[in-house]
């Protein structure tokens, strides 16, 4: 092999949708030879193309290096951590994003979680979207699903009117709705009110009592999980004031799920808070079928271990450091 070569650009395959935690169609299909050891003819099937379109795609991989030791070394490093994950919190799927040091996370999260909400929509979708900076993210980076909808997309929780925040949630929300072509309901509501009754009383309003059902009629929601220390997301959107944020801290506080807050078991920890808010419950974001959670980095892991305990995620999109500390910790 003319090691001087020019790597080739991977041949699109139609209507093959490639797991996350790999780069291309052709490092997936040199995965499932190499380490699965599937035949050709057993990937061919499975992939629903030819076995001519494999051999091509095993040609690209060794011409363009995808099965030399150090790749398949990252490779299986990567997969290895995803089915760990996906076997110690109970999860339908785990995908894991490389670790590069000096690279920003947020952005190759977003994409990443893109890809995988991208691959499971399905026409008629109903898609619940929460807020945050890696929520923004994947709305962002979101590609026209390959069935044409319709979709919807629900504001899950309540509106950040006159925050500065970048990343509030009818943004997330319009932003995703935008990208798929899609239905799109706002909660006209602000997140958290002056007192429990204010909430009440709209909570009954025609308006409030159609957005909540169309929220709890979703097969999908998209969220991401908050630490509680430094600079963390609930405190730099103004959801709640310093003091109130550390009170839940001394409680035992370890992260924030949709504007809720956990201990490290999981447990949804009821406050002042929960009663002048308006959003989904963390019982009503557990009632609905695929829930998918893309959060990463070191400041993350002890939330985002809670999350996991507690069982609000069936899919997960992280990155490798943030895993590898996932899987070290025991139960």
């Amino acid at each position: 092999m003319n090691t001087q070569a020019k790597p080739r650009e991977a041949a699109p395959v139609r209507g093959v949708a490639v797991p996350a935690e790999f780069d291309d169609i052709v490092a997936w299909v040199a995965w499932l030879y190499y380490a699965d050891e599937l035949t050709q003819s057993e990937i061919a099937a499975t992939l629903s193309v030819s076995r001519a379109t494999i051999v091509k795609l095993l040609q690209d991989a060794r011409e363009r290096g995808a099965v030399t030791i150090r790749i398949n070394q990252e490779a299986a490093s990567r997969t290895r951590l995803s089915r760990a994950l996906a076997s110690k919190f109970k999860l339908a799927a785990a995908h894991v994003i490389p670790t590069l040091p000096g690279a920003a996370l947020t952005p190759r999260l977003g994409e990443a979680g893109a890809r995988v909400l991208g691959q499971d929509l399905r026409t008629g979708d109903t898609v619940g979207v929460a807020w945050g900076r890696t929520v923004l993210a994947v709305a962002e980076k979101m590609p026209q699903p390959d069935e044409p909808g319709p979709y919807t997309v629900v504001q899950v929780c309540g509106s950040s009117a006159g925050s500065a925040v970048e990343f509030s949630p009818e943004l997330c929300s319009s932003v995703l709705a935008s990208r798929i072509k899609a239905r799109c309901a706002n909660l006209l509501a602000p997140a958290v009110l002056s007192n429990t009754a204010l909430r009440e009383q709209l909570l009954a309003e025609p308006p409030l009592v159609n957005q909540f059902a169309l929220i709890r009629s979703a097969n999908r929601v998209l969220f991401g999980v908050g630490d509680v220390a430094g600079p963390a997301t609930v405190r730099a959107a103004g959801l709640a004031s310093g003091e109130e944020i550390d009170a839940y801290v001394k409680r035992g506080a370890v992260g924030v799920l949709i504007g809720r807050f956990i201990d490290r078991e999981g447990r949804h920890m009821i406050g002042d808070l929960d009663g002048r808010m308006i959003g989904i419950t963390l019982d009503e974001l557990k009632a609905l079928p695929n829930r998918l959670c893309v959060a990463g980095g070191p400041e993350k892991t002890q939330a985002l271990r809670a999350a996991l305990r507690g069982g609000y995620i069936t899919h997960l999109v992280t990155d490798a450091g943030a895993a590898a500390a996932l899987l070290d910790e025991p139960d």
